[in-house]
């Protein structure tokens, strides 16, 4: 069931409401209005097994720490097929949830939140403003897999060139990972 092409730069985000696997962080479950902080949010289509997701986990705490300390929200969110990738189940979410991660991480079961984002990938991140409107689509860098080949930060810059207040210079890129695993 893949989705559409899904929202890009300019869009408004699709609101959601979604449990979270990881309630220290947010509560039990969490809107897009929970997620929003006052200079914006990141929503990120992660998972649990994806050696893309895997090679970039602390790439991916880095730059949820570094979003709140710039009042930006910061959540993921598995839209796998839990019964297909039994990695990507409730439970195997909260247990990944429960090794310390630093941000909400929530569920999207039924996969509607994925088909309306239009995510095609994990990871796959979306920048938005402070009224919900996505600024940047894509990537976080461009080795996913492996830092030390990373030779690009464009989820960072993004970040940096919002807020100084400042026109995002690439709205855009290819998200670099595994597919999101549709129900059949």
């Amino acid at each position: 069931m893949p989705g559409p092409s899904g929202i890009e730069p300019g869009d408004s985000a699709p609101q959601f409401e979604l449990p979270n696997a990881n309630p220290a962080i947010g509560g039990e479950t969490m809107s897009l209005r929970d997620v929003l902080g006052n200079n914006g949010a990141i929503i990120a289509f992660t998972c649990n097994h994806c050696p893309y997701v895997v090679g970039s986990e602390a790439r991916i705490e880095g730059i949820a720490s570094k979003a709140a300390s710039d009042g930006i929200g910061f959540v993921g969110i598995n839209s796998n097929d839990p019964v297909n990738y039994e990695s990507d189940s409730w439970d195997n979410m909260v247990k990944r949830a429960n090794r310390g991660m630093g941000y909400a991480y929530l569920h999207d079961e039924s996969q509607e939140i994925a088909s309306a984002y239009g995510a095609e990938r994990t990871p796959e991140f979306y920048l938005l403003d402070s009224v919900g409107t996505i600024v940047y689509r894509g990537r976080l860098d461009d080795s996913p897999r492996d830092p030390s080949h990373a030779s690009t930060s464009e989820l960072s810059d993004a970040m940096d060139e919002m807020a100084a207040g400042n026109s995002i210079s690439v709205q855009r890129t290819e998200s670099i990972g595994c597919s999101v695993k549709w129900k059949m």
